[in-house]
């Protein structure tokens, strides 16, 4: 058993004091819980800037203090031991609890810095001839020099920041701080580094908790009488389980409400790394977010049912490009109206008409970005859940998905920023999350080669033909040919391909200590046989079933004579009229002229619509603004028996 530790965010509907009882209206617990935000963040960011220098990020960076000691793993601790205490105006009343808050908020900036410092150390120690297309040679030896885990997208990204600064400056960045600003800190007060003299947090009841917090009664408290207990009653949100052990929250206020983030704790099994039989695999892609095919590992060999799982998430995605082009032009506006209210002073008769109109697209621009990341995480969580409810409802024990890592089209930047629009990082942690819960685990591989060549042929060395469509043979990327009879969609075939690679490289399957994510190191090629499950009874045999229930459950019932011959049709009137409604109108449609509100002759309404998705909980899978075309979650039976060569998939 270990524990999983997950956050929601909840709101408080009631606040009181805890000496009197005393009921604080929202608008005051907002200004009261906004004056410990503002001495958090303003002595945090202090800290930050003073130690945002090559020195001391060394010295932290190093995990000793001045006197030889190892630093503590707690942020606020660790601030502390090497003299970085943060310090708060001298008429200002501050605990030493809410000091720690502000050390920690510190800490943890500072620290995250570090991790940035060894990607552009990495990157400056091999800048390439041509930063925009690197040698196989020059990628093997950046790669080389990277700490573990360092996607594509965080190496492109800090390229072009480092040939932004070659191009400004005429040189290479020293360090992280020659090329940035200090990062700015969020607004939120971290109560987990503080103790039950400043936070306790307890259940109300099933629903519901009561948290106790000190806050300041002022925006300048002079002594401890400014300061005083208050109990904020919360509701707890449904993905909080009853038995989860609460942990101290954090404090934040977006929109004028008090939130509070409550990370909780569940004990859950641990899922093995290896000795899986069957399991499912996803490919990425750009029009259809995740595509999946399940595999069951035989006698050294894996086994597909031939059965394509599909998320295709294309509406919501087409809205949010739109929202980024929105975004985007909101932007522009903005630096615009900024840029013009740079060149003019208050005194100028535009001034307050320019304000105003900077001050409303900044509010749009927020209010656009806001929808942007409430979908992403819709998104997101929707795909995930789909995946792990086909993996429980397949009988999978493990889900394979592509490494993101290495993860990344060549030659193709709109395909690049359509896949990093798609948060795939925040899909994997959803499904590593949710599949933690229903003890499956979750193995990335590496995703070089996987779309590229067969999974029928032997050991996958065959590469495919890339086509428009099956009838369409020229030069495209959706569809998938090959030799050897294959006639699938491309992705398809990769999922299929992934399948095949988890489960033939299950001993070289590494776990990291920290994190706990597991990662296949060395790929094992194997190709992908074809074994159907068995269909269900047939129509006679369900017949059959039901004549012999019958006969038993009541003997005296007289069977129907066998039937000897076709049915005679049934003879017709020429006035006989049917009581149900025709399809289309037996009539003429009236004129335009005698225009007296009937419906015109048209197509008649359909009601056979599709089925967009299987899941239990949400049936129409809403993510958004739009609803995703979803494979059904349907549990099937066990595998065939078949053990033949691979078949060939068709156009199904």
């Amino acid at each position: 058993m270990s524990e999983l530790i997950a956050t929601a965010t909840a709101t408080a509907y009631r606040a009181a004091l805890a000496s009197t009882g005393e009921v604080v209206p929202e608008p005051v617990l907002v200004r009261r819980v906004g004056h410990l935000l503002n001495l958090v963040h303003d002595a945090a960011a202090k800290v930050v800037a003073e130690r945002w220098n090559t020195a001391d990020l060394n010295a932290l960076a190093s995990g000793m203090s001045a006197d030889g000691r190892r630093l503590p793993s707690k942020g606020w601790m660790v601030v502390r031991r090497l003299g970085w205490s943060s310090q708060t105006p001298e008429d200002v009343y501050v605990s030493d609890r809410v000091r720690r808050a502000i050390d920690e908020e510190a800490a943890r900036a500072l620290r995250l810095a570090g991790y940035r410092r060894s990607i552009l150390a990495a990157i400056i120690a091999t800048w390439p001839a041509d930063p925009g297309k690197r040698t196989g040679t020059e990628w093997k030896d950046l790669r080389a020099a990277l700490p573990d885990g360092v996607m594509a997208a965080e190496i492109r990204n800090r390229t072009r920041q480092v040939r932004d600064h070659l191009k400004a400056h005429g040189r290479l960045p020293k360090d992280l701080p020659d090329l940035e600003e200090p990062p700015r800190n969020a607004p939120q007060v971290l109560l987990a580094a503080a103790d039950k003299q400043l936070v306790t947090i307890d259940r109300a009841g099933d629903g519901s908790a009561v948290l106790r917090v000190q806050l300041p009664l002022v925006e300048s408290p002079a002594s401890s009488r400014d300061w005083a207990w208050h109990v904020l009653e919360f509701t707890l949100p449904p993905n909080v389980p009853a038995h989860a052990q609460l942990c101290t929250p954090t404090l934040r206020v977006p929109a004028g409400r008090v939130r509070v983030d409550l990370p909780f704790a569940v004990e859950v099994p641990v899922a093995p790394a290896t000795g899986h039989m069957v399991a499912v695999g996803y490919d990425w892609g750009l029009n259809t977010l995740l595509t999946g095919s399940a595999g069951h590992l035989v006698n050294g060999r894996v086994v597909s049912d031939g059965r394509m799982l599909r998320y295709d998430a294309t509406a919501i995605s087409a809205k949010l490009h739109r929202l980024r082009g929105h975004r985007e032009n909101l932007a522009a506006k903005r630096t615009q109206y900024a840029t013009l209210l740079a060149g003019i002073t208050p005194a100028d008769a535009r001034w307050n008409h320019l304000l105003a109109l900077h001050a409303r697209i900044d509010r749009e621009h927020t209010h656009v970005c806001t929808r942007i990341r409430h979908l992403n995480d819709a998104l997101a969580w929707s795909a995930a859940r789909w995946a792990v409810d086909q993996a429980q409802a397949l009988g999978a024990t493990v889900i394979y998905l592509e490494d993101l890592v290495t993860l990344e089209t060549r030659g193709r930047r709109k395909g690049n920023a359509r896949l990093s629009g798609h948060v795939r990082g925040t899909v994997v942690d959803a499904i590593r999350h949710l599949a933690r819960k229903a003890r499956i685990a979750v193995v990335t591989i590496p995703a070089r080669g996987t779309s590229k060549f067969c999974p029928r042929c032997k050991n996958g060395a065959r590469a495919l033909k890339h086509t428009p469509a099956p009838d369409r043979p020229t030069s495209g990327w959706k569809w998938s040919i090959c030799t050897c009879g294959l006639s699938a969609d491309r992705d398809w075939a990769a999922a299929e391909r992934i399948v095949s690679r988890g489960l033939l490289s299950q001993k070289h399957v590494r776990t990291d200590r920290k994190t706990g994510n597991c990662t296949t190191l060395t790929a094992v090629e194997g190709n992908v046989a074809r074994s159907r499950r068995p269909k269900k009874p047939t129509r006679a045999a369900r017949r059959a079933r039901a004549t012999d229930r019958d006969t038993y459950t009541r003997p005296d019932h007289i069977p129907r004579k066998q039937k000897s011959g076709p049915t005679p049709k049934r003879l017709t009137r020429p006035n006989n009229t049917s009581r149900q409604m025709p399809d289309r109108r037996l009539v003429p449609s009236p004129t335009p002229a005698q225009g007296r509100g009937q419906r015109p002759e048209g197509q008649a309404p359909q009601t056979n619509h599709p089925v967009r998705t299987g899941l239990a909980r949400d049936s129409q899978h809403r993510t958004g603004f739009h609803r995703a075309h979803a494979t059904p979650v349907l549990p099937l039976g066990t595998y065939g028996t078949t053990r033949g060569p691979a078949t060939p998939v068709r156009n199904v």
